[in-house]
């Protein structure tokens, strides 16, 4: 019998850390990504000048949009629910542009300053317990801008034209953590560039100096419409749960069965709740030899043991006898 007992003992002791870890802490772990398209609609205007076949000029916009990378997330513990969201909602620019005509069309690049507004927002909830995590974000960009595009001079004081950009407006990111109901806790952390791309359709009315008009110089103002897409988002989440309740008030049938050379002893018990027999320490005991092992949860007063700062697996009745078989458990 005593042979058996240090088998068993043997099996408890010689665990990996990650394994005690994984059972001393139960983690729920998550992460996710995504992007965005959306609609962009707004307002242009600008002047150019012409010096022969060079169109030079600067030009100002804004747009309204709603360019929303939204992602949900489950953390694998299956009981705690994650989401966020980074939401850009208008943008404009101030940009010079360079371009060259031919005939009734215009061929041209651009680049400039960008500026505009991201939110970022990231949650957590437990639907079932007392978990609830939500922290968000706000701030105007700015950054830079550049692309190109055509138009065309349907009339005298009229221009159509198509117009591509590329907008980077740098980083947003978060990062909150919240203890609750004592050792319980969780954090989140996201992120989210705000770069993106647009392809815009415009009309302009160009108000030329000259009365008899002709030609791209002048002031011109309009309105575009067209597509987005981009606004790259991720988060991180991790939930960790307490180590194992191991307090003597809450245990009944307690029985000795083995020492480690420490001192500290190995029982047999049953929790006031369950009939289900386990094998492991009280954590009383453990508070008097290996006090960083014990944490005491401030709302219901009960101590925890962290069985893996003691090296040790908490066991079942039946996973003991198993190991003092020298089976496998």
């Amino acid at each position: 019998m005593k042979m058996k007992i240090i088998a068993a003992i043997a099996v408890m002791l010689a665990i990996s850390v990650s394994s005690a870890s994984a059972q001393a802490l139960v983690f729920g772990n998550g992460s996710n990504s995504a992007s965005a398209s959306s609609w962009v609609g707004g307002a242009h205007a600008g002047y150019n000048w012409q010096s022969n076949s060079w169109v030079y000029g600067v030009e100002t916009d804004i747009s309204g949009m709603h360019l929303n990378s939204a992602m949900n997330t489950a953390l694998s513990n299956g009981l705690t629910a994650a989401s966020t969201n980074a939401d850009i909602d208008w943008y404009g620019t101030l940009r010079g542009r360079l371009g060259w005509t031919q005939g009734s069309a215009l061929f041209y690049g651009s680049a400039g300053l960008a500026y505009g507004r991201e939110q970022l927002n990231s949650s957590m909830s437990m639907p079932s317990g007392p978990l609830s995590l939500s922290t968000s974000t706000s701030s105007v960009k700015t950054g830079w801008v550049a692309g190109g595009g055509m138009d065309y001079l349907w009339t005298p004081s009229v221009i159509v034209g198509v117009q591509y950009q590329y907008v980077d407006l740098g980083s947003v990111n978060l990062a909150s953590s919240a203890t609750i109901a004592g050792p319980f806790s969780v954090a989140q952390s996201a992120n989210a560039h705000a770069q993106f791309q647009v392809v815009t359709a415009g009309i302009s009315w160009l108000f030329s100096p000259s009365p008899r008009g002709g030609g791209w110089q002048g002031f011109y103002a309009g309105g575009q419409v067209g597509g987005a897409w981009g606004n790259d988002a991720s988060a991180v989440y991790s939930a960790v749960s307490p180590p194992p309740v191991s307090d003597i008030r809450l245990k009944r049938d307690v029985v000795l069965i083995a020492r480690l050379d420490d001192g500290l002893g190995i029982y047999r018990y049953r929790y006031l709740w369950s009939d289900t027999v386990y094998v492991g320490v009280m954590a009383q005991e453990v508070a008097l030899l290996r006090p960083d092992a014990v944490v005491r949860d401030p709302v219901d007063d009960y101590l925890r043991v962290d069985y893996s700062r003691l090296g040790l697996r908490l066991m079942t009745w039946p996973e003991w006898e198993a190991a003092s078989k020298g089976e496998r458990i």
